[in-house]
């Protein structure tokens, strides 16, 4: 069983009911959300947007699946930039019920060999909040190395915080 798989608009009522269900757990570690955004039309409108940045090669937005196929969460490469950089960011989410499964560790080493195999990226870079050890520790699984700290780096939970930056290379390109 694949761990991942495109996006479609056809997740967006599964995405909804998820993210309805896990608006508290995931609370602490996103941005506020307005209302809509917990909605199926707002879920729909998010996957449009980010198919179409996929269409022109500037995201690869995923579904995290658990081992019946089902979707649990989201892992999406953004702000893919070409070039002499061939560089990604990614940001990630599995449901509180779904958490410690390794299901995000799988998540990662799946879009990492996509962004790599196939897509021809050198770099990853992700960052966690201080304080998220758990994601830390998904990452580091999958070869990620911290490089930095960065202060005040986003807003989330309605505050401006720090996060721990890491990055991982294509190894074939050495």
């Amino acid at each position: 069983m694949r761990a991942t798989r495109l996006v479609t608009i056809a997740d967006a009522p599964a995405l909804a009911d998820l993210l309805t269900a896990n608006r508290e757990f995931l609370a602490p570690w996103d941005p506020v959300r307005p209302d809509e955004y917990f909605t199926v039309e707002g879920q729909r409108a998010g996957i449009r947007a980010v198919l179409d940045r996929y269409a022109q090669g500037s995201a690869l937005p995923h579904v995290i699946l658990d081992g019946s196929g089902t979707v649990v969460g989201r892992i999406t490469l953004n702000e893919v930039v070409r070039g002499p950089f061939q560089s990604a960011t990614m940001g990630y989410w599995v449901s509180a019920t779904h958490n410690g499964r390794g299901l995000a560790t799988a998540a990662v080493a799946g879009i990492k060999r996509i962004a790599f195999a196939e897509w021809g990226l050198h770099r990853i870079e992700a960052g966690t909040l201080v304080h998220n050890v758990r994601s830390q520790r998904v990452l580091e699984r999958n070869g990620f190395v911290r490089f930095g700290l960065a202060p005040a780096y986003l807003n989330i939970a309605g505050r401006w915080q720090d996060h721990i930056l890491y990055q991982v290379l294509n190894d074939g390109d050495r």
